[in-house]
C-alpha cells in the first residue's frame, strides 16, 4: 500500500472527526435547491476543510444505475478510459472525449491531502488525451465499432462540428481540424484559434450558436477563491465567444468560477450554463447553480456568491459586488454539476421540456451530494419546479464507494434517448423509455 493511500485514509479519519464536530455544532442543513434556496451562513473551515470522497469501484456483477420509473438504462459503450464529454455527429457517430485531471506535486499539506483523496477516487492521474469514435451500425443501442478518432490532444473536452471543420476544446485552447463526413479518424494537424491558460479547472466545453457562426467556451478559474491573486485568474472564470469567420474572441460573461456545461433554451434563444461554486464555507454554502447567461454579465466570483453575499476570505471590490447577477436556480452544495443539455418534451416519457444535468458529485462536504443525472423542468423559458432524478444509484449506501460519476450528457441521435458519460465506471450510459 502506497504512502499516498495511507495518507488519504488518515485524512479520512481526521476528516470524519471534523465532520462529526461540525454536525454537532451546526446540524445538517437542508439541501439548497431551487429558485429561492435557503443558504446557511458561511462557516469558513480554515486549514481543516472537509474532505470526503468515495473510493472508485466501478460497475460489476450486473449492477447498473437506477433509472427513474418508466425508463431503462443500458451501456452504450464500456471499458473506456475516463470518458468525460460526448458529441453526436449528424450521421449518428458518437464521439467521446477521454481525459482527466493531471497528477501533480502538492503545494501544501492540505493540497497533499486533497491530491491523495482524489487519487484514491480515480479522479486524477495520467490523461488519455484522446477522442474515441463509437458507432452503433445496427441501431440496437450498443456501439459495435470503436476507433481512436483523434489522439495526442491536451486534455480534450468540448467538441463541435461545422461543415468540414471539427473543433476541439483542449485545456490550452480551441483547435480546428479538417473533417471528412463519415471519417473514422482525423490525422491532419490542427490549427489553434484561441489560447487559454491551462491548469486549475481544466475543462473547456464548447457550444455552437443556432446559425453555427459562433462558438462559446467555458474556462474555469485556476484556484478556489483567487488564492494566488487576481493576476493569475486574468482571462479565467468566464465564458468566451469565438467568431468563427474572423477568429476573434472575447469574454461573453465573467465571474463564473467554473462554468462547464452550456446549453440553449430554444423558446427564448438564451444561453444557460451550470457553475461549480467555491469550497470551504460549509455543506450547502454556496450551492452550485444553473443560470441564464447575459452578454457582459458578471456573476460574482470571487468577491461574492448567490445574492451578493460577500466572501470575507477575499480582498473585496464593492463595485464588482454591486453589479453581480444572482443565478437563476440552485443545484445543491458541491454537487459538481458538469453536464448540461436541453431535453425537449417527449425525449423521455413523462418528462416535459427542461434541462438534464450530470452531477459529478461532491468531495468536500460531510454528506455526499450529486452523483446523479437530474432533470429541471422549464416553462416559459425558465426553471419551473423541483428537480427529478433520471439516473441514480452511483453510490454505495454507506457512501464509501462510487460505482460511477456522471459527467457529460447529450441527446441521442434518435432524439428519443439520452447519452451520459460516466468517468469512474468508464461507461457511456444510454437512457430510453422502458
Amino acid at each position: 500500500m502506497s504512502f499516498s493511500t495511507l495518507f488519504a485514509r488518515g485524512v479520512a479519519v481526521i476528516g470524519g472527526t471534523a465532520l462529526h464536530v461540525r454536525r454537532l455544532t451546526g446540524g445538517t442543513p437542508e439541501p439548497a435547491w431551487g429558485n429561492a434556496p435557503a443558504i446557511p451562513d458561511a462557516k469558513p473551515q480554515g486549514n481543516l476543510p472537509t474532505l470526503k470522497m468515495p473510493s472508485a469501484k466501478g460497475w460489476s456483477g450486473g449492477r447498473v444505475p437506477i433509472a427513474a420509473p418508466g425508463l431503462k438504462v443500458n451501456a452504450f459503450a464500456s471499458d473506456l478510459d475516463h470518458p468525460r464529454w460526448i458529441e453526436v455527429l449528424p450521421n449518428g457517430d458518437v464521439l467521446v472525449a477521454e481525459a482527466t485531471i493531471l497528477d501533480r506535486s502538492p503545494r501544501s499539506v492540505f493540497d497533499y491531502a486533497m491530491i491523495s483523496t482524489m487519487r484514491r477516487a480515480a479522479a486524477m492521474g495520467v490523461s488519455p488525451n484522446r477522442i474515441t469514435l463509437l458507432r452503433d451500425s445496427n441501431g440496437d443501442g450498443v456501439a459495435e465499432t470503436r476507433e481512436i478518432f483523434l489522439k495526442d490532444q491536451s486534455q480534450p473536452f468540448g467538441m463541435a462540428l461545422v461543415g468540414d471543420t471539427f473543433y476541439v476544446g483542449n485545456t490550452d485552447g480551441v483547435v480546428a481540424f479538417p473533417y471528412t463526413a463519415g471519417a473514422d479518424r482525423i490525422t491532419a494537424p490542427g490549427r489553434k484559434l484561441v489560447t487559454f491558460k491551462p491548469g486549475g479547472h481544466w475543462t473547456r466545453s464548447l457550444l455552437l450558436n443556432a446559425d453555427r457562426t459562433k462558438l462559446y467556451a467555458g474556462v474555469g478559474s485556476f484556484t478556489n477563491i483567487a488564492d494566488d491573486g487576481m493576476e493569475v485568474e486574468e482571462g479565467r472564470a468566464a465564458i468566451y465567444e469565438l467568431d468563427l469567420a474572423s477568429g476573434r474572441s472575447r469574454i461573453f460573461a465573467s465571474g463564473l468560477r467554473n462554468a462547464v456545461g452550456l446549453a440553449w433554451e430554444p423558446t427564448t434563444g438564451v444561453l444557460w450554463t451550470v457553475v461549480n461554486e467555491r469550497d470551504g464555507l460549509g455543506d450547502e454554502t454556496p450551492p452550485d447553480y444553473l443560470t441564464s447567461v447575459r452578454d457582459g454579465g458578471f456573476y460574482g466570483w470571487p468577491y461574492c456568491y448567490w445574492d451578493r453575499v460577500v466572501d470575507d476570505r477575499v480582498p473585496q471590490d464593492a463595485a464588482m459586488v454591486a453589479k453581480a447577477i444572482t443565478p437563476d436556480y440552485a443545484l445543491g452544495g458541491h454537487t459538481a454539476s458538469l453536464g448540461l443539455c436541453w431535453m425537449p418534451a417527449g425525449t423521455l416519457p413523462g418528462f416535459p421540456d427542461g434541462m438534464a444535468i450530470g452531477q459529478h458529485g461532491s468531495w468536500n462536504r460531510s454528506k455526499l451530494s450529486g452523483y446523479k443525472l437530474v432533470f429541471i423542468p422549464f416553462a416559459n423559458g425558465r426553471p419551473a419546479g423541483p428537480p427529478r432524478d433520471i439516473l441514480s444509484g452511483f453510490l454505495s449506501e454507506d457512501e464509501k464507494e462510487s460505482y460511477g460519476r456522471p459527467v457529460g450528457v447529450t441527446l441521442g441521435h434518435d432524439r428519443r434517448s439520452l447519452l451520459m458519460a460516466d468517468d469512474v465506471g468508464n461507461v457511456i450510459w444510454r437512457v430510453t423509455a422502458q
